[in-house]
């Protein structure tokens, strides 16, 4: 018996996370069209995939001296058009900024290169019960796709 084969956490393209996604018809409703409340776990794939492509491992950060967990604390979404079963679908996330313990996070589903939704994320890192900054071997993990301005002290992504 062969192993069965990894599965992918996607790819960067620059600063950009791309994760592919298949729609299955346990992600639709009878007429075969995408629920809506889908579109939030694709796009939680997303950002946990682009963590973990970057190095940054949920259960080491939960495993900490101080667990940490990151807590979604705003999203807005915008859908434009309708996913259907069978779609290939690609979900891309870019880190925008970090302000103190809160994630700044844009990202897109596109299917065949169009924008099919579009979500404004915020993320807080929470430890302990309460919002925490990014510890240093978080932001040294995603230094690649962040600088720091030191005018503000907020990270800013690379250019």
């Amino acid at each position: 018996m062969t192993a069965a084969p990894e599965p992918t956490a996607g790819v960067f393209d620059g600063r950009d996370h791309l994760l592919p996604v298949r729609v299955y018809y346990e992600d639709t409703d009878f007429s075969g069209v995408v629920y809506h409340a889908n579109f939030v776990r694709y796009f939680e794939r997303g950002r946990s995939d682009f963590l973990r492509l970057a190095g940054v491992s949920h259960a080491d950060l939960f495993a900490g001296e101080t667990p940490l967990a990151f807590a979604v604390t705003r999203m807005e979404i915008d859908f434009s058009r309708a996913a259907m079963i069978d779609d290939a679908l690609v979900v891309r996330t870019r880190f925008v900024a970090v302000k103190g313990p809160r994630f700044i996070i844009d990202q897109t589903i596109l299917r065949g290169g169009d924008a099919i939704a579009h979500a404004a994320v915020q993320v807080a890192l929470i430890g302990g019960g309460r919002p925490r900054k990014p510890t240093p071997a978080l932001v040294e993990r995603l230094q690649p796709w962040f600088f720091q301005d030191d005018s503000t002290g907020a990270v800013q992504p690379a250019p």
